[in-house]
């Protein structure tokens, strides 16, 4: 029996709203149904979230946070196999890399604890000069507002773990709309969040079916912090809208290059590109795209991860066994097709896949496309790795940053100093050596530059941005 969930804001009650399905991205089955938010109901959620923030009496000690968070990841734990068994079937991405989703979530959890734990003001000098004489200052922190996150479909627990857990730490009341597309772990982790003695008011999650409701929810004036997960083009007109004196953060997507010069360990480079590049089927912001190939080893790297590609195992996310999932939606993996048909007439060589495999597609491989193919101009969102000849690497850097796109980057070789030019000249907020641009872990900066994105992501920065520093000057004679 498909299960219906309400919304999940303070005091709702079922009403006749409308109603939104889930159907898992692999074989269309109908998973769930969600009530859908209407402006009535954004209202009521904003409503009582602002309540909280304004009356400091009610605010939640530090104590209790750190509790609650403990208690949610121990839940957590008990919870682990329905936690991956639902990301995988509603979000695709195979079932072994859910598992590695589910516990890197746990631990962003327990990340947040340590943040508590370890934050603290600073003193200002003071009695440094005539003016500053006789006094003392120092800095503590509160919560900045109320936060608002809309999340994206790729990582369903992980990303509202990155959202909410930072705001469930600070103190922040948050409301939550996770994608209308992988809504059930979001509302799995609140759940849990509540069983672990979070009163409902502080963390309240809701899907729409409405743009004009998502955007009633994101620029009202009392949003204090806006964190936003998706496309560039929803992500930046959002930020347009908000009411002056919100803050937000904006994570995008990249078009991530990777340069690999001829002294590379190919051995070594060969499953992490294919690994950066096929990872939940390519959905990923950061996902290996364009791999510039010093002309002596292009082709032996270009064959060599077509075959990779051809090994591995798609289909059914839910089964160990599965190595690349589903795309999320039938038109996306149509739009995929499309933009591999078109690189293949503009004179790309395939090399691999290019074929569309129920609700999969194929992971592809090609070689040598325009540069002002869309593949090379666009991020794919989908298992299609690019691989260009380069002659030169100042040359593969500045197609790298032709792009008005930045995000992470990759290099690699043997030699310390290519390594270095690399990082000095590549457009990138951050650049792996010898490893996949889809390296992360949680509690390091990820920030998109350029189009693709705004702030730092990462956990404690995520903290750190949900916070203001307020300080306070004493005066004393007896100072």
């Amino acid at each position: 029996m498909t299960k219906h969930y309400p919304l999940m804001i303070a005091g709702y009650k079922n009403g006749n709203n409308d109603k939104i399905t889930v159907n898992a991205p692999f074989d269309d089955s109908l998973i769930a149904s969600f009530d859908a938010a209407d402006s009535y109901d954004v209202e009521s959620a904003l409503t009582a979230a602002y309540s909280l923030y304004i009356d400091k009496t009610k605010w939640l000690p530090a104590s209790k946070r750190i509790n609650i968070l403990s208690k949610t990841a121990q839940l957590m734990r008990e919870q682990f196999d329905e936690l991956v068994l639902e990301a995988a079937r509603e979000g695709g991405k195979p079932y072994n890399d859910t598992v590695v989703e589910v516990e890197r979530a746990i631990d962003g959890v327990l990340n947040c604890i340590e943040c508590i734990r370890n934050d603290h003001g600073t003193e200002i000098p003071m009695g440094i000069n005539p003016a500053s004489e006789h006094r003392m200052a120092f800095t503590q922190s509160e919560p900045i507002g109320v936060v608002v996150a809309v999340s994206a479909f790729n990582h369903p627990l992980n990303l509202i773990v990155h959202q909410v857990g930072p705001a469930v730490a600070t103190g922040c009341p948050v409301i939550i709309k996770p994608a209308e597309d992988t809504p059930i772990s979001c509302y799995r982790f609140i759940s849990i969040l509540r069983q672990a003695g979070l009163p409902d008011e502080w963390c309240q999650a809701l899907v729409v079916s409405d743009l004009e409701v998502a955007t009633k929810l994101v620029t009202d004036k009392r949003v204090g912090f806006f964190s936003f997960i998706g496309s560039a083009n929803v992500g930046w007109m959002l930020r347009s809208k908000l009411a002056p004196g919100a803050r937000c953060a904006l994570e995008h997507g990249g078009v991530a290059p990777v340069i690999v010069e001829k002294d590379a360990e190919l051995v070594e480079a060969l499953p992490l590109l294919a690994k950066g590049g096929f990872y939940h089927a390519g959905q990923v912001c950061v996902s290996v795209q364009r791999v510039f190939c010093h002309k002596d080893i292009v082709k032996l790297v270009a064959s060599n991860l077509a075959d990779i590609a051809k090994k591995l195992i798609v289909g059914d996310p839910t089964k160990a066994e599965t190595e690349v999932g589903p795309l999320i939606r039938k038109h996306e993996i149509e739009r995929v097709h499309e933009w591999v048909t078109q690189a293949v007439d503009d004179g790309a060589e395939l090399l691999s896949g290019g074929k569309i495999i129920g609700n999969c597609y194929q992971p592809t491989v090609l070689l040598n496309p325009p540069d002002d193919s869309i593949v090379s101009q666009k991020e794919i969102f989908g298992p299609v790795i690019c691989v260009y000849s380069f002659d030169k690497i100042d040359d593969a850097l500045k197609r790298a940053n032709a792009l008005p796109y930045a995000f992470q980057a990759s290099v690699f070789t043997k030699n310390i100093d290519n390594a270095l030019h690399a990082y000095k000249n590549l457009d990138a907020s951050a650049v792996m050596v010898n490893d996949h641009t889809a390296f992360r872990v949680d509690w390091m900066p990820f920030a998109g530059l350029k189009q693709s994105g705004l702030g730092v992501g990462g956990i404690p920065h995520t903290y750190h941005d949900m916070q203001i520093k307020k300080m306070m000057v004493i005066k004393s004679s007896k100072i």
